[in-house]
């Protein structure tokens, strides 16, 4: 998190038919993020100042037990904050999936790159990323590479979208398939539409079509109708969308965050809180507990957690952890047997899997008859599978039937 001038140095705060081949685990497919066994996956999660608190690596643990999914960790290229190494990359990466999250892995030097002096580019950043590549390998389910943090100020912002393309490219180069995140322009909150109106071009420079786009909503973001016009035009684009931060004030005005979290429930799009505590430089209200101690929320955490359209009550956790797909407690298809956590379970694709020693159900498939979660609304059942839809209008063909894709135009 940062705007211009704000934060400074001591605590600055997926479009096509189908995912490329060449993406693995977490993915982008029309526009909605998958995890590898086709569950759609909606983060909800919270920002964490590791770089600046290194020590306090529990606070996973205590971000875990709010209900989120997700957490986007602040670490260091070495360019202006201490380098994050491969190590303790891979120690954090180890703590995320010890307690259930996505890990989104975020290089904070390239913040307000080209109006603040000690910025450093995205092509810095991308060296940082080819650097540590043996702690990110492997790691394709549970990780997503945030390319680097609010990477350019309101000066120069125009070269975002080369810069954007150019870092993509290098890290692909490099062997690295994971979901990839880039932020927008304009210390994050893209009030030049630099990145709305260029994001579709981005999205297919990106081999793996794997790229999803990152809004940090602040000041600029004080009304609902700015809120649903920026995020409404990603979805309509099927192109990924994800609130990367947010609060619920600022300096720079005051950010409708009652508009933002209920417009990401209402369209299905992630979002990610600022931040879970450690915040200076005049923004220590951004904080949502107060030192650390998970059991002192501050007013925005209550009110992030725990408050309408929060954490608590409308997270699902990824199911490569073992949950339900769809998260909750719907993990019994309609027929009484288990949903498969993995859609590789059923290899002949008769919607029948085998895992721990029993039969499960394949969600959305011919086998998840009945009135349960495996039926879109129109009675029709769910696509395993968003490459059943090639003409992109929310229908596909499986199973000698029609069937919607999930999160769709069709699936209303």
């Amino acid at each position: 998190m940062a705007v211009a001038g704000l934060v400074g140095a001591a605590l600055a705060v997926f479009g096509t038919a189908a995912s490329a081949q060449a993406a693995t685990g977490l993915r982008v497919t029309d526009g909605r993020v998958y995890e590898a066994n086709g569950n759609e996956f909606v983060m909800r999660g919270v920002n964490h100042a590791h770089v600046w608190y290194p020590g306090e690596t529990g606070s996973l643990a205590d971000i875990a037990a709010t209900g989120a999914n997700t957490v986007r960790i602040v670490l260091g290229s070495g360019d202006r904050w201490t380098r994050t190494s491969a190590s303790e990359v891979s120690s954090l990466i180890g703590q995320c999936r010890a307690n259930k999250l996505i890990c989104v892995l975020e290089v904070h030097d390239t913040t307000g790159y080209g109006e603040d002096g000690a910025a450093a580019s995205l092509d810095r950043a991308a060296d940082y990323w080819i650097a540590v590549k043996s702690a990110l390998e492997g790691q394709e389910n549970y990780v997503v590479i945030n390319i680097g943090n609010e990477p350019f100020g309101n000066t120069g912002y125009t070269a975002w979208t080369d810069a954007t393309k150019n870092a993509i490219g290098r890290i692909r180069g490099a062997g690295l398939h994971h979901a990839l995140m880039v932020d927008a322009p304009n210390w994050g909150q893209d009030w030049s539409n630099t990145m709305r109106t260029n994001a579709a071009s981005v999205f297919a420079s990106d081999p793996d079509r794997n790229t999803i786009f990152s809004i940090h909503m602040y000041g600029v973001y004080d009304t609902a109708a700015e809120v649903r016009d920026y995020l409404n035009h990603f979805v309509d684009n099927k192109l990924p969308i994800v609130v990367g931060e947010f609060g619920d004030a600022h300096s720079d005005g005051n950010p409708d965050e009652d508009a933002i979290m209920a417009t990401a429930q209402s369209l299905k799009v992630g979002y990610i809180g600022w931040s879970w505590s450690g915040n200076g430089s005049g923004v220590e209200y951004l904080d949502m507990v107060n030192g650390f101690d998970a059991d002192a929320p501050t007013s925005w955490g209550s009110r992030f957690l725990t408050g309408a359209n929060g954490i608590s009550t409308t997270s699902k956790p990824a199911t490569v952890y073992g949950g339900a797909p769809g998260g909750g407690d719907g993990g019994t298809a309609p027929n009484g047997y288990p949903y498969c956590a993995s859609g590789s379970s059923d290899p002949d694709g008769d919607g029948w899997g085998w895992e721990n020693n029993r039969s499960c159900v394949v969600r959305g498939s011919s086998a998840d008859t009945g009135s349960g979660g495996g039926s879109a609304p129109n009675g029709y059942p769910y696509c395993a599978s968003g490459s059943s839809d090639p003409d992109g209008d929310g229908w596909g063909w499986e199973n000698n039937r029609s069937c919607v894709v999930r999160g769709s135009s069709a699936d209303s």
